[in-house]
C-alpha cells in the first residue's frame, strides 16, 4: 500500500466522520478541487474544507475501491444522501510530502449546484 493510498483512505474516512481537522491534514495548502459536472472549482485548503463542512444534507459514504501509486490515486465511492444512492469516481494527485494537491470528482450526471456556496467556488 502506497503512502498516497493511506492518505486518500484517511481523506475519505475523515470526511465520513466529519473530522475536519484530519481531513485538512491530508490536503496541501494550495489544493485544487474540480467538479466538472457543476463547472465549479475551489482553490485552497481552507475553502475546500469549508465547502465539505457546509455541504447540505445528511450524507454517508463508503469506499468501494482505491487504486494508487506514489503520485496519483483514483477512488470509487458509494454515497448515500437521504434515500438516494450515488456512485462517484474521484482522481487525486499528491505532492512530495504525500499531501493531496488536486481532487477531481466525477458524479453520474451534470447538475446545477445547490445555492449557498457561491462564496467558495469559481464557475467555469
Amino acid at each position: 500500500m502506497t503512502e498516497l493510498h493511506k492518505t486518500v483512505e484517511s481523506f475519505w474516512s475523515a470526511a465520513e466522520a466529519r473530522d475536519w481537522s484530519t481531513f485538512a491534514s491530508t490536503l496541501a495548502e494550495d489544493v485544487l478541487y474540480d467538479l466538472p459536472q457543476t463547472r465549479e472549482r475551489i482553490r485552497g485548503r481552507d475553502r475546500y474544507v469549508r465547502f465539505n463542512r457546509e455541504y447540505p444534507g445528511d450524507w454517508q459514504l463508503r469506499i468501494q475501491r482505491i487504486v494508487a501509486d506514489s503520485e496519483q490515486a483514483v477512488t470509487w465511492v458509494h454515497v448515500t444522501v437521504g434515500l438516494e444512492e450515488i456512485y462517484a469516481v474521484t482522481f487525486f494527485t499528491a505532492d512530495e510530502e504525500g499531501r493531496i494537491t488536486t481532487v477531481t470528482d466525477f458524479w453520474p450526471e451534470a447538475y446545477e449546484p445547490p445555492p449557498g456556496r457561491e462564496h467558495l467556488v469559481e464557475r467555469y
